[in-house]
């Protein structure tokens, strides 16, 4: 079963010893899962993030696609997000296990990433219409996390290479629109091109949620920032997506580059904690931002 050498290294940055000890059991519980659930393994997705995910076929020769995470409350609290979405706007899970940090998922065809398109304006109209797809208020059970809890992070950033005054900014920006938030909901949380997919069967449809609660601006920014630096003029395009957004989903433009500063910051902190070098053009974005505010 191949484990590509640039997935391996992405998880042992992030998850050290710990995942060091998961990789190696990784091959053999995906096996013993397969096996299972009566599914043979074609092998993995080109686009591997932070969990593993191949492409399987049941013993009709039926396609799926079988996830494999790391077992615990993150891993639970997205099969829960996705039950919760229930194949609208966002791709059913079919089975899953716990213990094991297994899901089975319904396979996208032809599954094309938001990012093959090329009509920038496209783009932000397929992405505005799958965010208005998976808006769900905060279930009152579940132990959701909130985006507050994600913004503790930005308490261990203070010795790294962001400017302090520049988390200070992002950690209040996050608390304003938080507390003054009426309209609490259940978030992607990743929301990006890589996890918006075509279906000829669904349209574009949303994968790989997180599922944390806060306010609705804060489902945008992921998005926003992302496949910015291979364009001619990112800083422009940046402003773009923001006007677009603004005007198609009627959002209050303040309130939306606020929530921008705060999560881009947020994100650049997560970056340098992973050593993930593109932490600055995501720090690049959170000061672009600061100046269209």
């Amino acid at each position: 079963m191949e484990i590509p050498t640039p997935f391996q290294k992405k998880i042992i940055n992030s998850f050290g010893v710990t995942g060091e000890k998961w990789l190696y059991s990784l091959e053999t519980k995906t096996e013993e899962v397969a096996k299972i659930w009566g599914l043979k393994i074609e092998g993995p997705v080109t686009n591997l993030s932070y969990n593993y995910v191949v492409n399987v076929t049941d013993m009709n020769n039926k396609h799926y696609i079988l996830k494999m995470g790391f077992p615990g409350f993150d891993f639970q609290n997205e099969v829960r997000t996705v039950q919760l979405y229930n194949g609208e706007g966002c791709a059913n899970v079919l089975q899953a296990d716990f213990e094991n940090g297994a899901m089975l998922l319904e396979k996208l065809n032809p599954g094309t990433m938001l990012c093959e398109e090329r009509d920038e304006i496209a783009v932000v109209e397929h992405f505005c219409r799958v965010w208005k797809k998976i808006r769900r208020p905060l279930p009152p059970e579940g132990k959701f996390p909130m985006i507050t809890d994600w913004a503790s992070a930005l308490d261990r950033a203070n010795e790294g290479p962001i400017s302090n005054n520049h988390i200070q900014l992002a950690r209040e920006y996050i608390e304003e629109i938080s507390q003054s938030s009426s309209n609490i909901q259940l978030l992607h949380g990743d929301l990006h091109h890589e996890n918006i997919l075509f279906s000829a069967e669904h349209g574009w449809v949303a994968i790989d949620p997180k599922g944390v609660g806060g306010d609705p601006h804060f489902d945008l920014i992921s998005f926003m920032i992302n496949h910015l630096f291979t364009k001619p003029d990112p800083r422009k395009l940046l402003e773009l997506r923001v006007e677009l957004i603004c005007k198609s989903l009627e959002m209050d433009r303040e309130r939306l580059l606020k929530a921008a500063i705060g999560m881009s910051t947020l994100y650049a902190c997560w970056a340098v904690e992973d050593k993930n070098p593109d932490w600055e053009e995501t720090y690049q974005c959170a000061q672009w931002f600061k100046e269209f505010l």
